[in-house]
């Protein structure tokens, strides 16, 4: 094999590699909650109502996710509360999940059925969405089972009667 032709082949096989290299698959969603320091919150809400296992499932799933500061907010007597009521934890986290993949782009005004069983309204103005009284602030972030809209606000399903 001359130079020519051997630095031919050693070019090609770092393009190859460089390819697979430059787009990683994306994560879950429960992974890219895991992933992004903003989410830390609700990672750990997720591992301790046992939704792991579900939001790294195959989908495809919305999930409206609160950041840190979204929960900071939240009365601490409440964060207790569903701390030690894992069902309860669970209904509101599930409130923040809808079946299926939508989009930014894709929502449409009205109501979108949660996995917890109620209805969150959701609008949008112009590039702004919104879901009951949160304000979407990073919108579209995709994951392999679905996809992630970080949220301001935690949403509290209606209390069934």
């Amino acid at each position: 094999m001359n130079k020519r032709t051997l630095l031919l082949a050693t070019s090609a096989a770092w393009l190859a590699l460089a390819g697979c290299a430059s787009t990683p698959a994306p994560k879950t969603i429960a992974g890219t909650a895991a992933a992004t320091p903003s989410l830390s919150t609700l990672n750990k809400l997720i591992a301790e109502a046992g939704l792991a296992e579900t939001l790294n499932g195959t989908g495809p799933y919305t999930v409206f996710a609160p950041t840190d500061d979204a929960f900071k907010a939240v009365p601490a007597k409440t964060l207790d509360a569903l701390s030690k009521d894992k069902e309860q934890l669970k209904a509101v986290l599930l409130f923040h999940v809808a079946p299926g993949k939508v989009l930014a782009a894709d929502v449409q005004p009205g109501n979108l059925k949660t996995a917890q069983g109620a209805n969150l309204a959701v609008a949008k103005a112009g590039t702004f969405v919104t879901v009951d009284e949160a304000l979407v602030t990073q919108s579209d972030v995709l994951a392999s089972n679905g996809v992630v809209h970080v949220i301001d606000k935690v949403l509290i399903p209606p209390v069934k009667k």
